[in-house]
């Protein structure tokens, strides 16, 4: 179990990224959160196994169709043990 907190920045609210990366997260047993920054940044924490936080943390860094990624900060943390994957 590892745990990821990412910044990305560019282009990414208003293009579904919250969603997009709730559906993959969800399908890959990813506990956490993401939400917009006001900023104009999207910020998410992920949970789980290595290969699967990983694999969220690469499609951070493409986005979804529409978004425009600029640049994306990736800190390690210890994991916290949450539950569930949501949106704020």
């Amino acid at each position: 179990m590892i745990r990821r907190r990412v910044v990305v920045h560019g282009h990414v609210q208003g293009v579904f990224f919250r969603d997009s990366a709730q559906r993959l997260a969800r399908r890959s047993d990813i506990r956490g959160w993401i939400e917009n920054r006001g900023d104009g940044s999207v910020e998410a924490v992920f949970e789980g196994e290595a290969d699967a936080v990983e694999r969220l943390a690469d499609f951070c860094r493409r986005g979804p169709r529409g978004a425009e990624v600029e640049s994306v900060d990736v800190s390690e943390e210890d994991p916290e043990g949450l539950s569930g994957f949501t949106v704020r």
